[in-house]
């Protein structure tokens, strides 16, 4: 009776989240984390890709790097020899030290970080640890900001990254202008020289210098030399054209000064923390803008000798009156805007929906600190970044923005595509969560991030306008862990009460990720170990049957202590539901990658019903007396014909021809790669004229199955693992 009542009292709890007045604990107070979280109980103990070194100088890919990678090409450079693993050691152990200080709270530089952390392992009373660590101090070719997965990484890392691509857009005006100003000048100082003033003996000797003034008689020298003929002067309106177009060229403040006479002004600030100021800075400055973007064109042709004023006046006064053209807008600075979702009221957000859908040079980080939020008028869900998903799904309706969404832990995994995101000449809109919620207790912001992402609560993805015509280029969904599963599965190990290990999979689901959180501990209830029943199923496990569990079945979540104690703690339906509702966000993004297309599958089951029936009927079309079947689907084998084809490599792709169909089905895909012999039948012409998709494609139309797409030929296709699944069939 005592079992059946804790039965009956643990599954009240997950249908109703009501706690019992006794056998379930709250999880508040034992400081509990998800069992797959465990191992990373001290993250300065591991290597991983935090913290992250921001170099101001030097190539554009290794301006942002991992302190372990870094640490680990120091050591290859300077730990050889005898000594070899003393250095080691030691520059690890500097390492760790260097992990804990940030962690601890301290920024800086690599290099002052590195002095103090070398100081607390007592640098100065160790002979041999000076020695290590003065070695691989002064081998460091390199210095910057060292910066730890915080709530401040997004936008140190995002400004960071847009100093250096829009240095790069810098130094190309830079030498464009520098350049126009120069010719510009050198023609009104010809037309000068040529007049009367410029040959003057005052004129001259200015042009001699001091140095050798003696030497001549400037006078003279005027006297003798012919006076400037009237038709050879610059016309005076082209004169003030020119002398126009470099006041505006030296006096332009979108970039620092481009020539070296006079003070400049500062250049304008393009980084702001409000899209309200940022939109207001660029109608400020929009005039200005295009005077400058006119007066490039103008100088251009001046230099050229193909201003003509009757032809070009007319134009160039309304130039940019209906906007500037994207070459245009892409000469100058983009705007960065860093904000919090906290900030996103009503103006602010419509704002930023306006800076997107007008196509401003402007890249938008909206950092979210906290997804879960509760959502009143809807029965308490979980929003899981309700307001970010949203805010990403409408830059992504809009086709021409570039979206990117990840959590701060995959932010060095994906430097690549925050650099081409920052180069990309339209809006951008990058959308980030922390994971500094300030509710996980001892959990680091870099494992919340990390849980967020594993879980499907906050998945990473890019949207690239610039990579394609189609979903399929632009949409890239491949960074998150196991993309084309429901949830993460890893392996847990533990050890029971007779000290048996005892090893299981474990999904890592959205229910693991709120259990993160102490806000929601009122979800979880705490199964002492001598009440574990077997009705208790793993909460992925329940998951994965969707409905299908036996009535009595109570979902637990495996979670450890401080002590490393192991607690199995009862889900209740609520959190259940929220996963489920997390589950089927996923699936659609799946859709959008193209992982589980529930059109493409649907299609292909025609396809494949069709080719069944087809089958049957061509076999007995082939038996059938003169008059039953008028079509043959296939053809019987030719009596004689050319010795069969050696049997291809297994990697490469290749067609049965003989038991070709002549059904154009590949050639209609692409009648460059695939082609027909003088049997009309198909053969692949030229592998490289089209792509791995093409020939799986092709293999998936083929009414009897006679193509086979081998292995991929260009590792970097878009898709190649869901390809290369399609594939297998046909192999």
């Amino acid at each position: 009776m005592l079992m059946e009542a804790e039965l009956q009292s643990q599954v009240a709890f997950h249908l109703t989240g009501q706690r019992p007045a006794a056998g379930l604990e709250a999880v508040d107070p034992l400081v509990l984390r998800p069992a797959l979280l465990a191992r990373y109980r001290d993250l300065t103990a591991l290597r991983y890709d935090f913290p992250l070194l921001l170099v101001e100088r030097g190539p554009e890919e290794d301006r942002v790097q991992a302190l372990s990678g870094l640490i680990d090409r120091l050591l290859q450079d300077i730990a050889r020899g005898e000594d070899a693993e003393r250095v080691t050691r030691h520059v690890l152990r500097l390492e760790r030290q260097l992990r804990s200080l940030l962690a601890e709270g301290a920024k800086g530089s690599l290099l002052s970080l590195w002095d103090l952390a070398a100081k607390r392992l007592g640098v100065h009373d160790d002979e041999s640890l000076r020695d290590s660590l003065g070695r691989a101090r002064g081998a460091l070719k390199v210095d910057g900001a060292l910066v730890d997965c915080d709530a401040a990484l997004p936008a140190d890392l995002l400004a960071h990254a847009w100093r250096g691509v829009q240095e790069a857009k810098a130094v190309r005006f830079r030498d464009t202008a520098t350049s126009l100003i120069q010719k510009l000048s050198d023609i009104l100082r010809a037309d000068f020289m040529r007049s009367d003033a410029g040959r003057s003996a005052e004129s001259l000797k200015a042009s001699i210098g001091d140095f050798h003034a003696d030497l001549f008689d400037f006078g003279a020298m005027s006297r003798l030399l012919p006076k400037a003929k009237p038709e050879t002067a610059l016309p005076e309106s082209r004169r003030t054209r020119i002398r126009a177009l470099l006041s505006v060229l030296t006096s332009q403040r979108f970039y620092a000064a481009v020539a070296s006479a006079g003070e400049a002004e500062t250049a304008y600030s393009f980084v702001y923390r409000s899209c309200g100021d940022a939109l207001a800075a660029y109608r400020e400055r929009l005039e200005e803008m295009t005077t400058v973007a006119r007066a490039l064109v103008v100088a251009e042709l001046e230099i050229a000798g193909e201003f003509r004023e009757a032809r070009h006046a007319a134009f160039f006064e309304t130039y940019g009156a209906d906007g500037l053209d994207p070459a245009d807008k892409a000469l100058f600075p983009d705007y960065l805007v860093c904000i919090n979702a906290r900030q996103l009221d009503a103006a602010e957000t419509a704002t930023l929906g306006e800076i997107l859908s007008a196509d401003l040079p402007m890249k938008v980080l909206v950092q979210s600190d906290d997804i879960l939020d509760e959502l009143p008028l809807t029965g308490g869900h979980l929003g899981f970044g309700l307001k970010s998903r949203q805010l990403v799904h409408m830059a992504i309706g809009l086709g021409d923005v570039y979206v990117l969404q990840s959590t701060s832990s995959n932010l060095f995994q994906f430097r690549g595509q925050l650099r081409r995101g920052l180069a990309y000449p339209g809006p951008g809109l990058i959308s980030v969560f922390s994971g500094a919620t300030g509710t996980t207790g001892d959990l680091p912001a870099y494992l919340c991030a990390a849980a967020a992402m594993d879980s499907r609560a906050f998945p990473a993805f890019t949207y690239d306008p610039s990579a394609g015509s189609n979903w399929a280029s632009r949409f890239d969904l491949q960074a998150n862990p196991d993309v084309d599963q429901d949830w993460p599965v890893r392996g847990f190990a533990y050890e029971d009460e007779a000290h048996q290990r005892i090893a299981q999979d474990l999904a890592f689901t959205p229910i693991d990720f709120v259990a993160c959180d102490r806000r929601y501990g009122r979800h979880l209830g705490r199964v002492e170990r001598a009440r574990w029943a077997p009705n208790m199923v793993p909460a992925g496990d329940c998951l994965a049957r969707d409905g299908t569990a036996a009535p009595e079945s109570v979902p637990y979540l495996f979670m450890v202590g401080r002590d490393d104690t192991l607690h199995r703690v009862i889900v209740d339906e609520n959190l259940m539901r929220e996963a489920r509702r997390c589950r089927e966000m996923w699936h659609s993004l799946q859709e959008l990658g193209g992982i589980h297309n529930s059109h493409a599958e649907r299609l292909l089951a025609r396809e494949r019903e069709t080719r069944d029936e087809r089958v049957p009927r061509a076999a007995d079309a082939a038996g059938a007396a003169p008059g039953e079947a008028n079509v043959v689907i296939v053809p019987a084998a030719p009596e004689a014909g050319p010795e069969p084809e050696a049997e291809a490599a297994a990697d490469e792709a290749y067609i049965e021809t003989p038991r070709c169909t002549s059904c154009n089905e590949c050639t209609g895909i692409n009648n460059k790669m695939f082609a027909y012999n003088e049997n009309k039948q198909a053969y692949i012409a030229d592998i490289t004229a089209g792509t791995y998709a093409q020939l799986v494609e092709a293999a998936e139309s083929c009414q009897v199955s006679i193509i086979h797409p081998g292995k991929p030929r260009d590792p970097n296709e878009s898709n190649l693992a869901e390809l290369m699944e399609r594939a297998a069939a046909f192999q």
